[in-house]
């Protein structure tokens, strides 16, 4: 409690003064210094396992994924098993999406391929990220005539059309075309974007102090690449990758859309969508089980890299 001084400085007025506080400055400013210092993916994995988006994205990612490597624990039939006899019949006891035309079983049909779709999703986005990483960081690292010559020649494939390229070349392949043909060929023109990507996040990490720091203590510049630039420059690459990911299983079914992807042998959501859009009217099913997988596929690796991208760039969380 304050105490009253009674003998005040002016007739009628009286003076407040506190009590001493015991309590020392050190003791009020003290910082507990035993727990671990919180790292960039520490701080992101805080945010993520509150963010109801990530944990819906990532349940339909991670269905996906079982679904394409175990199709068996969903369907026991033959997706390539068809009876003409079949063609439309509406959904049955264990075919509880129908028929196509052909009287091919569409929710077989639809659970294989995935397998497919996920393969060529997840494979050309790791292409894509290793070509995009090795030209990017050696660009943003090196300068200098390096710089400039991986720049152009980033340039000019980049000013390909990626998927009228894709499907000029795929015309190139008629009579072997298989999914490692799908991967190469999407991956050849993917890249730019993401070696533009970690260039600039090259660029901005070199010019930090803690690389100086190493500089001074006479590190090799492969060892500060490997160990200093690239851990630090990967939370774009990241967020790009995911959502790089879902935009090459969109392209892997629109080549095949349009014939020119994957053989008609292999299972997969374009090859489906493509036969069933002479039924659209009659059958809208055909049509609407593989579209909707694939829609569902693609807004879930939109939907991660969106709640990723927050939680890596407090920047963008803010605005």
């Amino acid at each position: 409690m304050s105490e009253i001084l009674e003998q005040p400085h002016r007739p009628g007025q009286t003076h407040y003064v506190s009590e001493i506080d015991e309590t020392g400055l050190g003791a009020v400013d003290a910082v507990a210094d035993d727990s671990a210092p919180s790292s960039v993916w520490g701080e992101a994995w805080k945010y993520l396992r509150k963010r109801v988006l990530f944990w819906v994205a990532a349940a339909i990612i991670l269905f996906a994924v079982i679904m394409a490597a175990f199709p068996q624990l969903f369907t026991r039939i033959d997706p390539n098993f068809c009876e003409l006899s079949n063609s439309y019949a509406p959904p049955s006891a264990g075919h509880p999406f129908g028929y196509d035309r052909q009287g091919c079983d569409i929710f077989a049909r639809t659970v294989y391929g995935a397998r497919a779709s996920v393969i060529v999703g997840i494979l050309t986005t790791a292409v894509v990220v290793l070509i995009g990483a090795v030209f990017g960081t050696l660009a943003g690292f090196f300068g200098g005539i390096l710089d400039s010559i991986l720049s152009r020649i980033t340039d000019i494939i980049f000013a390909v059309p990626f998927l009228l390229a894709a499907i000029v070349v795929m015309q190139m392949f008629r009579e072997n075309r298989t999914i490692f043909t799908v991967v190469i060929v999407l991956a050849v023109f993917g890249w730019p974007q993401i070696a533009r990507i970690t260039r600039g996040a090259v660029m901005q990490t070199k010019n930090e102090e803690f690389i100086t720091a190493s500089r001074a203590l006479g590190e090799s510049k492969l060892r500060i690449i490997l160990r200093h630039i690239i851990p630090n420059a990967t939370a774009p690459m990241i967020v790009y990758a995911t959502v790089a990911l879902g935009t090459f299983i969109v392209s892997e079914a629109t080549l095949s859309f349009l014939g020119v992807g994957l053989p008609s042998d292999v299972v997969s959501w374009g090859g489906d969508i493509s036969r069933a859009q002479t039924a659209l009217r009659q059958a809208p099913q055909v049509l609407f089980y593989p579209a909707g997988a694939l829609a569902m596929t693609v807004l879930s690796f939109i939907m991660m890299g969106d709640v990723v991208r927050d939680a890596l760039d407090p920047k963008a969380r803010k605005k």
